[in-house]
């Protein structure tokens, strides 16, 4: 094998150097080669004491591309090593990134770094969530085919991810366009269709008469009008596509207890959902006796009394009175408005073959989102007294016992079961029969998905006169969209235009048929792609269980909060429904979510006006006013769009700071899950910048001490030395235990930012003495480097090179002959973890640091205790005493105590 330094080029020039009798690794601070422009040591051998932004751009030049290869293909191979899947949500290729990708994208790059260097096998998956209304809008605006529109963009976009230096498993890169990704969408749905969970009935929908298409929610403006001709959209019935996410409700709901907490996002997946107490069940509609072909389903809060039903009860805005029902007119005769109408629609209940009649209600809205219900007057006084108004006959079926308990009477088998029993087996029975049963809530709806829309994947079904709607055969996968040059979609869907396409054989009889012109939603494609990530080449599954059992669950999700509902809501269902299906062992698909918030920029405007444009803002003054007519303006901060005229463009910023300097800002301006107001005249940039020189600053006094020519000693340390040492000793170990957690336990990396700074400035002010002759200094220092790296890798990068080059090192636990990114994650000394459980706390008076008090650790969190033991602390008695204290406040992360007091 060759040697160490001919695998790493990055030290190249020095080894060369030092055949010649050794580098120079300070000369007056600054590069001296003859003929070479100035750099940084690992291009010249040369080290500087000057940080500049030119050195920031050398250095991340230089180390740009070394970086990307140390990040090597991960292979399956090695089941040795703990996985870790960290997976930020994929972005939709709009040909831009903004500052919101490069936060999310930031700390999943972080996050990724900090476990590969724990000795981790880790996937950092990307791609692309590429179909969707944008591109086809696009493609109508401009001209152009939605296909080439969004690979154009994806290709800027990726280069943009590079540029960035964020280090993705692209050998993973999916892209949910590309046939071989929406083949096994297709296959999902078909699985799904198979199972009785995908159905189609009739639903609203936006309606433009003037270009006769159906429009999605974004295409209407808040008028009520069509963003394409302008004209007033109506609503309309259209027989659509649906998946039965209510058949995992119940399952879902129950599974939110055994995850961890996702900083509200439990409670809102919770709500979503709702309390899962009833089911639908579906009946079949006569009139005189004769079956019409119509279904209806109607909810029950109380299934296990279904035995006695009096009626089922619909509202005025039900689609049997509005869509193309063949009963249609038969309800609006019935139909008097303001009453509760009996009409002569009776309903079947498909489970017990009990017949009761059809009842329009006279409120328009019934409980939760329901516009069906079952009448039920055993269990509900409502439906008694609508029964008894009507004249309607019913049974009781429940009775109290002596004791108490409620049981079932004239209800077949379930006669003689008590409610709970009653409920289960009823429940079942009518999911083992498909005709409902799924324990559900009054407010959640079937996932509506589908779009008349062309850039989307085609809904795998052919519609044939003879056989019915009929699943396309697995291996006749993928359906592909057909290459259109119209998008405009008159009389429905754009696919329907295709006539070669649409006309089709009957997968069954083989007779003429046409296939569905609808596409699917996009929540559909980004619904399972987190499993395509654990096998994406894969050509003859969706994905293979045990590459799926092996990475799965995703042990962090990262991703904004406006996902938190509907996205989430149905990444969990086709998790669960691929459990089911045997596809996958978990049926929860990520364990740990983080939901960071959002980058705002500045607004301004005037009252009631149009968003400003920075130049026509007068910034010079006490306040902003407009620049023109100097009135005063309204000022915001707003989540950045180009509308608003408060937008970063990512590269701007970087070209202007450096990729490490935003890296850190991002970090540390806030814990990840709250939003960070960009502002580059606030604390955090300026904090940032002045850590990386410290951080500068640190290795090249360490390398001027071990170059000066004096060899370290370590027994020519002062008894002074020797407890400067060992303080740096137990904040080393103290640092590394904090910046652990803050990367494993609640992501605040903001929090291990001022650690690591702690951690800085207490190295900044050993003596000259402990530089040279500490061990304790040396391995301080290189920890504090190895735990910057993820955060920071371009920089540490270079100082690693620069400390490995350091003659007669001390510490030799570290593979000297690696990068920084390959150093393991340091372990706090076991030496450490014995120690009495004592902490330094820093105290602070009116935010002025005035000396620490040991405190025991056990209390070190409590506020109360921790105040109290200042107080009675020599430091204490002599500050404090006597003076009266308005507040204190105890840092959640250091070891740190502020009293505010009045002098």
């Amino acid at each position: 094998m060759a040697p160490a330094w001919r695998r790493l080029g990055f030290y190249v020039s020095f080894l060369k150097s030092q055949l010649n009798g050794g580098p120079d690794l300070i000369s007056g601070g600054r590069s001296v080669i003859p003929g070479c422009a100035r750099g940084i040591y690992s291009a010249t051998g040369k080290w500087t004491r000057e940080y500049t932004l030119q050195t920031r751009k050398d250095v991340e030049k230089w180390w740009h591309q070394r970086i990307k290869e140390q990040a090597s293909t991960v292979s399956e191979a090695d089941k040795s090593k703990p996985k870790f899947y960290v997976l930020s949500m994929f972005p939709y290729p709009s040909g831009k990134l903004h500052m919101g990708h490069v936060r999310v994208y930031t700390i999943s790059d972080t996050i990724a770094r900090f476990q590969k260097m724990r000795g981790m096998q880790v996937i950092n998956p990307m791609g692309w969530d590429a179909f969707g209304l944008p591109a086809e809008n696009a493609a109508i605006e401009r001209n152009l085919h939605p296909e080439s529109w969004t690979q154009s963009n994806i290709k800027h976009m990726r280069e943009q991810l590079d540029r960035l230096g964020l280090c993705f498993s692209w050998d993973r890169e999916i892209t949910t366009c590309s046939p071989d990704y929406y083949k096994w969408t297709q296959h999902l749905f078909v699985k799904l269709y198979e199972a009785g969970l995908a159905y189609q009935k009739e639903a609203l929908v936006n309606w433009d008469p003037v270009d006769q298409t159906v429009l999605a929610n974004e295409q209407v403006d808040e008028h009520g009008c069509s963003w394409r001709s302008g004209a007033k959209v109506e609503q309309k019935y259209l027989r659509q596509w649906f998946i039965k996410t209510t058949a995992y409700a119940k399952a879902m709901q129950d599974a939110l207890a055994d995850l961890p907490e996702w900083y509200g996002i439990k409670g809102m997946q919770a709500h979503w959902i709702g309390d899962c107490v009833g089911c639908h069940l579906d009946f079949t509609l006569k009139v005189d006796g004769q079956v019409t072909g119509e279904k209806l389903t109607a909810y029950t809060a109380t299934p296990e009394a279904i035995y006695g039903t009096s009626h089922v009860a619909i509202s005025p805005s039900h689609r049997l009175l509005h869509g193309h029902s063949c009963l249609k007119e038969t309800f609006r005769k019935a139909l008097v408005p303001g009453q509760d109408c009996l009409t002569p629609v009776m309903a079947v209940n498909m489970l017990t073959q009990q017949e009761a009649p059809v009842v329009i209600l006279a409120k328009a809205d019934l409980e939760g989102s329901l516009d069906s219900k079952i009448g039920i007057p055993s269990t509900s006084p409502e439906d008694a007294s609508l029964a008894q108004t009507l004249g309607l006959p019913y049974s009781e079926v429940i009775e109290t016992l002596p004791d108490g308990t409620e049981r079932l009477c004239s209800s077949a088998e379930f006669t003689g079961m008590n409610r709970q029993d009653a409920f289960l087996a009823l429940t079942q029975k009518a999911r083992r029969k498909r005709v409902g049963g799924h324990v559900t809530s009054d407010k959640l709806k079937d996932w509506l998905v589908s779009r008349q829309r062309y850039w989307g994947t085609p809904i795998p079904m052919v519609h044939c006169p003879a056989c019915g709607p009929v699943p396309v055969p697995l291996q006749g996968l993928p359906v592909t969209l057909p290459h259109i040059t119209s998008f405009t979609g008159k009389g429905g869907s754009p696919l329907a235009t295709a006539s070669d396409w649409v006309n089709c054989a009957c997968p069954r009889c083989r007779g003429a048929a046409k296939r569905e012109t609808d596409t699917m939603d996009t929540f559909v494609d980004s619904a399972w792609y987190y499993f395509r990530y654990t096998d994406p080449q894969n050509a003859h599954s969706p994905f293979s269980a045990a590459l799926a059992d092996y990475w799965m669950p995703v042990d962090l999700y990262i991703g904004g909060k406006e996902h938190a509902v509907m996205h989430l809501f149905y990444a969990r269902f086709f998790s669960h429904f691929c459990h089911d299906q045997k596809m996958v062992t978990h049926r929860e698909p990520f364990r740990k979510l983080l939901a960071q918030g959002l980058i705002k920029g500045q607004t301004f405007r005037l009252p009631y006006g149009p968003y400003l444009q920075r130049e026509e803002v007068d910034l010079t003054g006490p306040v902003p006013v407009h620049a023109k007519t100097k009135e005063p303006l309204e000022v915001t901060w707003e989540k950045m769009s180009k509308s608003k005229h408060n937008g970063v463009d990512p590269q701007e910023v970087v070209e202007r700071y450096g990729i490490d300097t935003i890296r850190l800002y991002i970090l540390f301006a806030a814990p990840p899950e709250k939003d960070v107001l960009w502002d580059a005249k606030s604390d955090a940039l300026p904090g940032v910048l002045r850590w990386q020189q410290r951080l500068w600053a640190l290795v090249t006094r360490f390398i001027e001490a071990r170059a000066s020519g004096a060899a370290p000693e370590p027994p020519l340390l002062s008894r002074e030395d020797r407890a400067a040492a060992r303080r740096l000793w137990e904040h080393k170990n103290s640092v590394i235990s904090e910046v652990t957690a803050c990367f494993t336990d609640d992501f605040s990396l903001n929090a291990a930012i001022s650690q690591l700074m702690g951690l800085s400035s207490a190295l900044l002010q050993a003596s000259p003495r402990v530089v040279l002759h500490s061990p304790e200094f040396e391995d301080a220092l290189c920890a504090l480097m190895v735990m910057a790296a993820p955060m920071a890798p371009h920089i540490t990068s270079e100082l690693w090179a620069g400390l490995a080059q350091v003659p007669r090192k001390l510490c030799a636990h570290y593979a000297w002959d690696a990068g920084v990114l390959l150093q393991a994650w340091p372990a706090v000394d076991p030496q450490f973890l014995q120690e009495p459980d004592v902490v330094e706390m820093a105290v602070l008076i009116n935010n002025k640091a005035c000396g620490k008090v040991p405190v025991p650790q056990r209390v070190a969190r409590d506020q109360d205790k921790v105040h109290e033991l200042i107080l009675q602390s020599e430091l204490g008695v002599r500050l404090l005493q006597g003076r009266s204290i308005k507040k204190a406040f105890l840092s959640p992360r250091t070891a740190l105590i502020n009293f505010l007091v009045q002098d």
